[in-house]
């Protein structure tokens, strides 16, 4: 069969070659496990599908849920010549072949959907090659991806496509398509008369984080070795046997891709909301996957600086020490120096009065005019900068009582803005006292120097 041949009705899901997964994989909705949001009675997706008027579409869902499924579903059931092929092998010019030999179809009343999977391959170039075809109706494109359609489909291809979301399958949903596999003689291991408790499944579900593909995998790996363990004995999977199946916990995470930018989102507002644990379970989550430590370093000084701020200074201080540390004496080791981050930063006072200060006055660059420095903020390091009214009538507040001038400091167009106001939070509380406290040096300065600058009364006007 060519790379663009029509998949074929012939099933060969007895072939003992193919992996578990594989063999299991559902041929009819009413077999078909999870995403009744999609496919549950009335939904769209099934009356689109039952129809047979799929139209364009988009399924975004983490890898395991059913997307290539779902698919070849449709395959059997639509009246349409139906293509597969994966964007990892096809070129520009297969796809040019496949777009004319689709148009070609068309005009004898022949309709061809096209599922690509792993869609978010393709480079923009290569997707545009689908777009006048989706726009002409030639075919009914049907893309499978991991990643977020906005960031990785081209706009005006998304725009013509409707995007539905997979969900990872629940724990009870896996448990439930483990038991079927364990019992099914035709495809699945129930020739080999193997016996699992509910916990040992639920163990196999919860490890694989939603995905039914790794489950199946697992299950078939501890399936061969409970045989080979058992001898003649009746075979059963245990938890040890589980144990050594796994190796290691299967954990979603792609280091560039969305639940990236996720699990560091949900991070940052678990510290912003001072939740110390769901803080340690989101940067475990991240490190055990593998993530850079030093990019997490660095996010958490961001948090130092944004969220806690003046309230508690010596957090910026932990927080770059973590991250010395991390540098310092490397992984595993400088998780512990991270741990100690979010939690201090969990617990300590929140202020974002710096940060929300700052945007203030990003805003005012941006927006209004910039205008000199004031000459009496300006050094005269020259005659001619002095003759000029550099630096006249600058007041050096130490030689002031309570050390404030009174003196603008801002250009005109700004005069009297105010963009840091302290909270009532930990040390900014201290901060927010002692400003009002030079706001009342800076009023007094103000009457002093206008009692100074009025002239005196002579006796005839008293």
């Amino acid at each position: 069969m060519g790379l663009f041949q029509p998949t074929p009705n012939a099933d060969n899901a007895t072939d003992r070659t193919r992996p578990l997964a594989d063999r299991m994989r559902p041929r009819t909705l009413a077999d078909y496990a999870g995403q009744e949001h999609l496919i549950g009675p009335g939904k769209p997706l099934r009356t689109q599908i039952e129809r047979d008027d799929t139209g364009s579409f988009i399924f975004w869902g983490p890898p395991g849920t059913g997307k290539t499924t779902l698919a070849k579903i449709i395959a059997n059931m639509t009246k349409a010549e139906f293509i597969e092929f994966s964007a990892v092998l096809a070129g520009i010019k297969e796809i040019k072949q496949v777009m004319a030999d689709a148009e070609r179809a068309r005009q004898y009343g022949t309709r061809t959907i096209v599922f690509i999977d792993e869609i978010h391959r393709f480079n923009k170039a290569q997707q545009d090659a689908f777009l006048p075809h989706v726009e002409k109706g030639n075919i009914r494109l049907i893309g499978a991806t991991t990643e977020n359609p906005s960031f990785e489909i081209n706009s005006a291809l998304l725009s013509r496509c409707r995007v539905y979301v997979l969900k990872p399958l629940t724990e009870e949903q896996i448990v439930e398509l483990l038991k079927s596999a364990l019992a099914d003689q035709e495809r699945g291991l129930g020739a080999m008369h193997l016996t699992a408790s509910d916990e040992v499944l639920k163990k196999i579900a919860s490890y694989t984080s939603g995905d039914a593909r790794s489950a199946y995998n697992v299950l078939e790996v501890a399936a061969g070795l409970a045989q080979r363990q058992a001898g003649k004995a009746a075979p059963e999977i245990t938890d040890e046997i589980v144990h050594d199946a796994l190796q290691k916990r299967v954990l979603l995470y792609d280091k560039t891709g969305e639940e990236h930018y996720n699990l560091i989102s949900a991070l940052h507002k678990s510290v912003r909301n001072s939740d110390a644990d769901a803080a340690l379970y989101w940067l475990g989550r991240m490190l055990e996957a593998g993530e850079d430590p030093l990019y997490v370093a660095r996010r958490v000084v961001r948090m130092a600086v944004e969220d806690i701020g003046l309230a508690d200074p010596n957090a910026l201080s932990l927080c770059m020490a973590a991250r010395d540390a991390v540098d310092f004496i490397g992984m595993p080791e400088g998780n512990l120096a991270l741990a100690q981050a979010v939690v201090y930063l969990s617990v300590a006072p929140k202020s974002n009065a710096l940060y929300t200060a700052y945007g203030s006055v990003q805003q005012d660059v941006e927006q209004t005019a910039a205008e000199p420095v004031p000459l009496h903020l300006r050094n005269a390091p020259t005659g001619l900068m002095k003759g000029l009214g550099y630096g006249k009538d600058y007041q050096y507040a130490h030689d002031v009582e309570g050390k404030v001038a009174d003196m603008q400091c801002l250009p005109d167009n700004l005069r009297d803005r105010v963009y840091y106001q302290p909270t009532n939070e930990g040390a900014e509380k201290r901060i927010r006292e002692r400003m009002e406290g030079i706001q009342r040096l800076r009023s007094q300065a103000v009457e002093n120097d206008s009692a100074r600058s009025e002239p005196a009364r002579s006796e005839k006007e008293i």
